[in-house]
């Protein structure tokens, strides 16, 4: 086995749960918002950019250019609003973001606001991620626990990660249950170099 194994990116997206700069950004965000009025329409622009964000690593390396100035980050913000028709709000969020040198955290930002958004509206947002797609009798098998675990309104979704080898992450709200093959491996590597 090799003795430093990687962690890919989908993992370390996994395994972090967004930190306190994302959860304030998120809160402002979400303040701004219409308190009473009907946000599912921003709340599926943030998904749809969020989802463009992690999964294409020439956007993400584009947003970690260190030459990226204000300028430059205005510009961004328009072309993202024209190419996936973005509302006026998501749109200074962006500019905001970009204006504070923060375009490197957008993704993390944007995974914040989807959080909080649904435990406003108390749901437990559940994403599963797997090698190969879901059988009907494993999607029910895990609601089924997580409801025995005592979660309500859940929405899952699920994606498809080959890097995870076998086995399944579980994300409840920000907490990961990792039983994939590619974790385990993890755990195993870093449990032998405490053992050394």
């Amino acid at each position: 086995m090799r003795r430093n194994m990687p962690v890919t990116l989908a993992q370390e997206q996994q395994i972090r749960a967004p930190g306190e700069l994302a959860q304030r950004y998120a809160r402002a965000f979400c303040d701004y918002l219409p308190a009473k009025g009907d946000n599912s329409e921003t709340m599926q622009q943030v998904r749809a950019l969020r989802d463009a964000i992690q999964g294409d690593p020439a956007f993400q390396a584009w947003l970690n250019d260190p030459r990226l100035n204000d300028d430059s980050a205005r510009r961004i913000a328009e072309e993202l609003a024209n190419a996936l028709h973005l509302d006026d709000a998501l749109l200074r969020l962006i500019g905001v973001v970009g204006e504070n040198g923060r375009l490197p955290e957008l993704g993390e930002i944007l995974e914040a606001v989807l959080l909080l958004d649904a435990k406003r509206r108390g749901i437990v947002p559940v994403e599963v991620a797997t090698a190969t797609p879901l059988t009907d009798h494993q999607r029910q098998q895990i609601q089924n626990t997580l409801t025995d675990a005592g979660y309500q309104h859940i929405v899952m979704t699920e994606r498809q990660d080959s890097s995870l080898i076998g086995g399944m992450t579980v994300r409840v709200g920000s907490v990961l249950f990792d039983s994939s093959i590619a974790g385990r491996l993890t755990r195993l590597q870093n449990a032998m170099k405490g053992a050394a």
